[in-house]
């Protein structure tokens, strides 16, 4: 049910039917609401599968961009969330419906005029993860004081932890801890930098991820002189197998090569020596007394 605000002629809140009233930045708007049994066209998929994307990694760390986009929305009748979605989903989405996926490095959380970070990076110490960026030599002295914000986002877990409020610029890093169970997971860092009193933002620049899945997948050292001890005795067994099996063959070509003799007939023969086959014994052309053939 609606209420009415500043009497009868006045905006309301709530909703009415199909029509839903609510302020935004001061101002009464009034909208319509419903569901459209029209199928979608391709270009409403293809805007449908990006909002979706987006608002997907939005949506959770809201209270990050809300003083990140504040600034930019200020004196306007726009919503620093839906500014957010806006630029994301245009500059930050890569790939072609149905394959289209959030590009990381091109997210923005934050947008403003204060100096950027300049070349953030990040690494795992323990269970926390330090952010570090450098301090020019000529770093302005108003800006020395500006306070870092830095996110970190898990995509896998749909988990993320924050700081709005960190080192100083002029310190150079920044760590914030993490839960155990995230340490050897993938993650995605961006960083800004606010002023004291929150009057100055600046755009928020990636800083990097970490995928501790991949590196502990990489071949050592250790594992490469295993293999090749492993491959060595292989070939020592192969070799091994393979001596015997070329005796074999060495007395079968002795054999062949066991020289002829020729017959009555003036045909070739060949002689085998009593001692060629040990199983067949010698049996004499005429048998002495006593000699009985074995059957």
């Amino acid at each position: 049910m609606g209420s009415l605000q500043n009497g009868l002629f006045g905006g309301f809140k709530g909703r009415v039917g199909n029509l839903v009233g609510y302020e935004l930045n001061g101002k009464n708007v009034i909208r319509t609401i419903g569901h459209s049994n029209k199928p979608l066209s391709p270009a409403r998929k293809i805007n449908c599968d990006r909002m979706t994307i987006v608002n997907n990694f939005l949506r959770p760390i809201q209270s990050f961009i809300k003083p990140g986009f504040r600034l930019k929305v200020m004196g306007t009748d726009r919503n620093y969330y839906n500014e957010a979605v806006s630029y994301n989903k245009k500059h930050a989405v890569s790939g072609e419906f149905p394959n289209a996926q959030l590009d990381y490095p091109k997210a923005m959380l934050s947008m403003g005029t204060l100096l950027k970070a300049e070349k953030p990076q990040i690494q795992l110490i323990g269970t926390e993860i330090e952010f570090s960026w450098e301090v020019p030599a000529d770093l302005p002295w108003r800006n020395t004081g500006d306070r870092a914000m830095v996110l970190l986002y898990w995509p896998d877990q749909h988990q993320h932890t924050h700081c709005l409020s960190g080192s100083h610029r002029k310190d150079g890093k920044h760590r914030i801890q993490i839960a155990p169970h995230l340490a050897n997971q993938r993650v995605e860092a961006y960083i800004s930098f606010i002023n004291d009193d929150a009057s100055e933002i600046s755009d928020s620049v990636y800083a990097g991820s970490i995928n501790q899945n991949k590196l502990e997948k990489a071949p050592t050292l250790e594992n490469t002189d295993s293999r090749k001890r492993a491959e060595t005795s292989l070939i020592k067994g192969f070799r091994a197998i393979a001596k015997p099996l070329n005796s074999t063959k060495t007395r079968q070509k002795n054999k062949i090569t066991t020289p002829l003799k020729a017959s009555h007939s003036g045909k070739l023969k060949e002689v085998v020596p009593p001692s060629a086959n040990p199983q067949i014994p010698d049996i004499p052309d005429h048998p002495t007394p006593g000699y009985r053939r074995k059957n």
